[in-house]
């Protein structure tokens, strides 16, 4: 499969493909015909085909071939779009994104161990809301701070942590769990914890477009709430 910037390229074996189904569907027609020639010569004078007969059988062929233009068709399109998805993701290199997921790293400034510096994390807010709630969870589940967060209408939203516990004083770095409650007259609200990766790679698979986020993981294209 030809591939463009590290980028597989799905639009030139769709053509191949239906380049290779238009020949064949040229040698199903010439021996179609010559079928149809064979069985005129050798039919029965006393009891010869219907024109409605031969008529059905073209139409048939007919009905066949358009068909399979039709796929093939769409096939291509489907490969030329699924090429350009490829180059827009590719833009994506470099870029960093939210997706699903909660995960948070708290790291230590260097020159300053008392500063924390935590990965930004991201809410997506699917209904309107009059309360949003976000628990930061040590690895063991414990909740380190609690944040009520300042948005009320529905979309998605990132935030930075600024690595401290309820009482102000500064955690110890590691890994940390987002968890989101979102509510709407004391009825819970759909809420999704959105966690933040640098797009490393893109890769076209039998899954679709898939993004390598390194530490984060791998997810489709169509995981992305957010471009950052």
């Amino acid at each position: 499969m030809t591939t463009v910037n590290n980028v597989s390229n799905p639009a030139g074996a769709a053509l191949a493909s239906a380049n290779g189904r238009v020949d064949l569907m040229g040698d199903t027609q010439d021996r179609f015909l010559t079928m149809l020639i064979t069985q005129l010569r050798n039919q029965d004078p006393l009891n010869p085909m219907e024109n409605e007969q031969i008529t059905s059988q073209l139409a048939q062929l007919s009905t066949v071939q358009g068909i399979q233009q039709l796929n093939d068709t769409l096939l291509a399109l489907s490969g030329q779009m699924d090429m350009s998805q490829s180059m827009q993701a590719a833009n994506l290199i470099d870029k960093a994104v939210l997706v699903p997921g909660s995960k948070i790293s708290l790291g230590s400034d260097p020159s300053n161990p008392d500063i924390k510096v935590a990965t930004p994390f991201g809410v997506d807010l699917m209904s309107n809301a009059d309360k949003v709630v976000v628990n930061i969870l040590s690895s063991s589940g414990a909740s380190v701070r609690e944040l009520e967060l300042d948005i009320t209408e529905t979309g998605v939203y990132s935030f930075q942590w600024d690595g401290r516990d309820n009482n102000g004083q500064p955690v110890a770095d590691g890994a940390y769990n987002v968890d989101v409650k979102a509510t709407l007259a004391n009825s819970p609200v759909a809420a999704e914890a959105l966690r933040y990766g640098v797009v490393d790679s893109v890769a076209y698979t039998t899954k679709g477009l898939r993004l390598d986020l390194g530490l984060a993981g791998d997810y489709s294209l169509l995981d992305i709430r957010k471009i950052m």
